[in-house]
């Protein structure tokens, strides 16, 4: 077997225990904000990962202040989070995508970044960042033109240089003082982003899409997640109840290490790579 990394011996052997567990398998990919960490952008619970208190939907839809300073803080870290390009782990999902041995990719992640390394079957379970709904008419925005409105509203923002991005691409603001929050240019009604806020359910029709994704597949394979979002136990059930071969790459322990066929504690960029040289065509 060819790795793209020099692996330390336990790690050269989980991976290719992996490699034999899925060879010959049309594989299911579930991923988490671990992936995207050589981007740029933190994860939640990995080591060294930001202090965080996640706005629920409850605040964000109830006051105010608490738009205000979600708007502010995530216009603050949109630059540096659009920005952010796909990495080796990406590139290597959707190379195995167009080779048809990955059936599909569902992702935990808002920041876009598997569609644009090119793979096509991506579900979206969380939501994405790059668009903005009205809660009132439904019309959907670009949150490229979004901010474009933000700044021309609030002149005065200046977007900070060294600051800490946060895995939802926010940054927190030193002060909301005098903050113009964007509304609808249709209505008038209130944006939000086409993400799901802590409390708030996925959107029945999308875990049916992630469901499809699994249930079309002989294994699954789940990188980048530490697998405490009830959505990823509940794939990962489902692919238990079938008896498909479970391969888990992150960094760190996560909640269903005891129930993988393989678990592998190393970065996702170079495994995934690894694997995507080393699987065989179907």
């Amino acid at each position: 077997m060819t790795t793209t990394a020099a692996f330390d011996t336990a790690t050269t052997d989980a991976v290719a225990a992996a490699v034999d567990a899925l060879a010959g398998r049309r594989i299911a990919v579930l991923t988490g904000a671990g992936v995207s960490t050589d981007s740029g952008i933190p994860d939640y619970r990995g080591k060294g990962a930001p202090v965080r208190t996640p706005m629920t939907v409850d605040q964000f839809l109830g006051s105010d202040a608490a738009r205000r300073r979600y708007w502010v803080g995530s216009h603050l870290g949109w630059q540096s989070f659009a920005a952010a390009s796909p990495n080796t782990g990406h590139r290597a999902l959707a190379d195995l995508e167009r080779r048809g041995i990955a059936s599909g990719i569902v992702t935990q992640n808002v920041d876009g970044l598997h569609v644009r390394a090119g793979s096509r079957r991506v579900v979206e379970l969380h939501g994405t960042m790059r668009r903005v709904f009205c809660t009132h008419c439904g019309q959907v925005f670009d949150r490229r033109d979004l901010a474009s409105r933000v700044e021309a509203d609030n002149p005065w923002i200046t977007v900070p240089e060294n600051v800490p991005l946060g895995p939802d691409g926010d940054v927190l603001p030193e002060s909301t003082e005098g903050f113009r929050i964007p509304a609808c240019s249709v209505c008038g009604g209130m944006l939000k982003p086409d993400v799901v806020f802590f409390g708030e359910f996925i959107p029945a029709e999308k875990f049916r899409e992630a469901e499809q994704v699994v249930r079309t597949s002989d294994a699954l394979l789940i990188a980048g997640s530490s697998l405490v979002v009830n959505s990823g136990i509940r794939l990962l059930e489902r692919a238990r109840r079938r008896r498909l071969p479970v391969v888990i790459v992150n960094r760190g322990a996560t909640r269903a290490d005891a129930r993988a066929t393989v678990k592998i504690d190393a970065g996702t960029s170079e495994v995934l790579a690894a694997l995507a040289s080393a699987l065989p065509e179907l």
